[in-house]
């Protein structure tokens, strides 16, 4: 089946469910919900720099969203760096499958891999995106435009996304001036002009179901934000160096926008109608102890697959479906994202995904009507680099000669002591997971530039 015939079939399908649904609030099937979806990443911050987490960052709204609906614990991206852990997100596949798997900044997604997006479109969603995208740049196959966006707007090649200041951004493979950042001027932070483009999507989509899919840049790469921001004022007296201060206030910036938003949803009358999730892209870019401490107690940062790498701090808010105040130690990641959205909204669910739906897990097993699945194991690779997680085990590769490491979660959650030599069995277990939990990668190259530039 070509990917036009399947959208055929996916709209068909998302047509027939919409004719058959139970009113709003009806609690026999997630497919009656089809709540609006909003899906906020914030990119590399560290799963223990929230202040809900006990880290020295102010984030009141995420405090409330947690205290407002559910916190997961063992919540993971699909990759410990930016291109793959979203080619994952978009997907529902793990590293071991899914088409972008290298980070250099615009390996694009195939024509004919399919998104949750287009899933959310082919059943009647608008769908919205707003930061980074990193799946594609302009001109090439893999954009957002072609993958079930209606409107897509901010960088498309993530080397691109390392400029606040940039001189423009792209709607929709359209370029977007913004001006007095020419030349090196500094007018316009680009997180400000990003972020008023996704409520406008948010005001004008009031009527109808839609995905917003909000990819937003802060804190990663240089820890830049505007001296009169409100957020700054918060660490000015802190004894850290300036760029820590920074990447402190950006969280902090990012924390009153997620408050933003859930307001606006309110303003709209959409609070019951919308489900809301909050989470990092992968790990911290450093551990910066002594100071902010983002990893915590978990080890690695962003580009290790230990826990410090791939464990990321995971929130949804759903007022009257999700139970305030609640607590998941469910072990998913990324790549479960398609098939849950799909199952909330009513949607096609393409077979064969790595990923699960944990509908159950966020509404209650009874709500959802049918028991939550668990993965039998969760699978990472990066380059040469392989790790696995099956239940309490967690096996690590660092060369691919290597020998593999082995932690008991349970006992060692930061990773500390390797009992390879002690559980034979489950070391061997781990190693024909990661021997036939995967396919080769399609060739990971960056479409031809112009000359001297490293995007478009």
């Amino acid at each position: 089946m070509n990917r036009r015939d399947f959208l055929r079939m996916a709209a068909a399908a998302g047509a027939a469910a919409a004719l058959t649904r139970p009113a709003w609030g009806a609690p026999a099937s997630p497919a009656a919900l089809r709540p609006n979806i909003i899906f906020i990443t914030s990119d590399d911050l560290g799963h223990y720099d929230l202040g809900l987490s006990g880290g020295p960052i102010q984030t009141p709204n995420l405090s409330r969203m947690a205290a407002e609906g559910m916190r997961f614990t063992r919540a993971y991206s699909g990759c410990s760096v930016c291109a793959p852990a979203r080619s994952c997100l978009m997907t529902g596949y793990h590293t071991g499958h899914t088409t972008v798997r290298g980070n250099s900044g615009g390996i694009p997604l195939r024509a004919e891999d399919v998104t949750v997006a287009q899933l959310l479109k082919a059943a009647g969603y608008a769908c919205g995106g707003y930061g980074k995208w990193g799946l594609g740049d302009v001109d090439t196959a893999g954009v957002p435009e072609k993958h079930g966006f209606d409107d897509f707007f901010g960088y498309y090649h993530q080397v691109h996304a390392h400029n606040y200041y940039t001189p423009y951004l792209w709607r929709s493979g359209k370029k977007v001036p913004l001006e007095g950042n020419d030349n090196g001027g500094n007018k316009v932070y680009s997180h400000y002009a990003i972020f008023e483009e996704m409520k406008k999507f948010i005001r004008a989509n009031k009527d109808r179901p839609f995905f917003c899919f909000a990819p937003w840049t802060p804190p990663h790469g240089a820890y830049v934000i505007p001296e009169d921001d409100p957020a700054v004022a918060l660490y000015k007296d802190k004894p850290w160096p300036q760029p820590v201060k920074n990447y402190a206030a950006m969280s902090s910036m990012v924390d009153r926008c997620v408050g933003e938003t859930l307001a606006l949803v309110k303003e709209l009358g959409l609070d019951e109608k919308s489900l809301i999730f909050f989470c990092s892209d992968n790990g911290p870019p450093e551990r910066l102890e002594g100071t902010l401490n983002a990893s915590g107690p978990l080890r690695g940062q962003k580009g290790t697959l230990y826990e410090g790498g791939v464990r990321v701090p995971m929130l949804a808010r759903w007022p009257g479906r999700i139970k305030p105040g609640s607590q998941s130690d469910l072990a998913w990641a990324f790549w479960d994202v398609l098939p849950t959205f799909t199952e909330l909204a009513g949607a096609e669910t393409p077979a064969g995904l790595d990923g699960i739906s944990i509908a159950a897990t966020l509404l209650g097993e009874a709500a959802a009507g049918h028991k939550q699945a668990e993965h039998e194991y969760l699978y990472w690779e990066l380059g040469q680099r392989q790790a696995v997680r099956m239940g309490q085990w967690k096996g690590v590769r660092g060369k691919p000669a290597g020998p593999l490491e082995l932690y008991d979660l349970a006992k060692d959650p930061g990773e500390a002591n390797n009992v390879a030599a002690d559980h034979p069995d489950i070391v061997a277990k781990i190693e024909g997971i990661m021997k036939s939990g995967r396919t080769e990668p399609l060739p990971q190259r960056e479409p031809e530039m112009p000359k001297g530039r490293k995007f478009r």
